[in-house]
C-alpha cells in the first residue's frame, strides 16, 4: 500500500511523457514528474521516493526529502495565510496546510512554528497540528529512568521547559536544570531523570544520578590538567560560572568533586580546587 506522508522504495515500470510511473510489490502505482526523475535509469530500477498530493489531489511522488513526514514534529516556516489557514514551507513544492482550528495561536507570515503532521481522514490530505501536545500521549511509557533520548523543545512554562521526547511522549525540564540557552524547535540529546505514576517525566540535558559521577570526575580531571592543576570554583561557586567552565550542573559539579576528594585526587581549599599529585 502506498501511504501518503512516507517514503517508499519501488520499481520503475514504464517511462510516459509526464514522467515514471513507479509500482510497489502489491502493483499500486504512482508517477514521478520529469522534474524529479534521476540522470540515469532503467526499467525495473528500484529508486527512492515520498508519496504526496500534488496540487490538483492526486498522489504523487518526488525524490525530495521533506522537512516532515507523517506522524512526526517539525519547526517549519509559515509562508502564507489565507481564508482557510496557513500554510507552512516543508521542503515540497505543495506547502503544507495548517486549518486555523488547529492553529495554537494564529500564525503569521514569517514566523516559524512546532507542529505535527498528520493525515486528515475526512480529506485523505496531509495537514499540521500546532496543538502538538495532543499528540503525546503518556499512557504507557517506552522510555525509563537513566536512558539517553531525543527531545525536541516545545514551550517555556513556569516551571520549564516542555519538551517532546522521541517524538512520542511529553518530559519537562526544570529551570534549575538549563545552563544553556534553548529555544522552541531546539533538538538535542537528553536524559529521562523520573517517571511518575500520574504518566509525568523529568528530564534533564545532563546524564541524571550516579551515572554521572564518573565521566563528570573525569572532565574535572582534565580541566586541572590543562589548567595547571587548578580550578577557581567551589561549592559556593554560581550554577552559571560552573556550567561556563564545566558545562554541568552545580550539583553535578559538587557530587563529581566529592567523588575526586574521597579518591584523594584532589585539595578543595576556599579559592578553589587544586590537582594532587601523584
Amino acid at each position: 500500500m502506498l501511504r501518503i506522508g512516507e517514503n517508499h522504495t519501488l520499481n520503475i515500470v514504464r517511462e510516459t511523457e509526464p514522467g515514471l510511473f513507479l509500482t510497489d510489490t502489491e502493483g499500486n502505482e504512482v508517477l514521478l514528474p520529469n522534474k524529479y526523475i534521476p540522470e540515469t535509469f532503467e526499467i525495473g530500477d528500484e529508486i527512492e521516493v515520498f508519496i504526496y498530493l500534488d496540487h490538483e489531489e492526486r498522489p504523487v511522488a518526488t525524490t525530495l526529502e521533506p522537512l516532515v513526514k507523517l506522524d512526526e514534529f517539525a519547526f517549519l516556516k509559515c509562508v502564507e495565510v489565507t481564508e482557510f489557514g496557513a500554510f507552512l514551507d516543508w521542503g515540497l513544492e505543495k506547502h503544507l496546510f495548517v486549518p486555523f482550528k488547529e492553529q495554537a495561536y494564529p500564525m503569521k507570515k514569517g514566523g516559524r512554528y512546532l507542529i505535527f503532521c498528520y493525515l486528515d481522514e475526512e480529506t485523505d490530505r496531509l495537514v499540521a497540528s500546532s496543538k502538538v501536545h495532543a499528540f503525546l500521549d503518556n499512557s504507557e511509557l517506552t522510555i525509563e529512568p537513566f536512558e539517553e533520548v531525543d527531545l525536541i523543545i516545545s514551550n517555556k512554562s513556569d516551571l520549564g521547559y516542555n519538551v517532546i521526547i522521541n517524538q512520542l511522549h511529553l518530559g519537562l525540564i526544570y529551570h534549575d536544570d538549563v545552563f544553556q540557552e534553548i529555544n522552541v524547535g531546539d533538538e538535542m540529546r537528553g536524559f529521562i531523570t523520573k517517571t511518575r505514576p500520574d504518566g509525568k517525566i523529568d528530564v534533564s540535558l545532563q546524564r541524571p544520578g550516579y551515572r554521572s559521577i564518573e565521566p563528570n570526575a573525569e572532565l574535572i580531571l582534565d580541566k586541572l590538567k590543562k589548567n595547571e592543576g587548578y580550578l577557581n570554583l567551589t561549592d559556593k561557586s554560581s550554577p552559571e560560572a560552573i556550567h561556563s567552565q564545566l558545562g554541568i550542573s552545580k550539583k553535578s559539579f559538587k557530587r563529581a568533586a566529592g567523588n575526586l576528594y574521597k579518591q584523594r585526587k584532589i585539595d578543595i581549599k576556599d579559592d578553589g580546587i587544586y590537582l594532587k599529585e601523584d
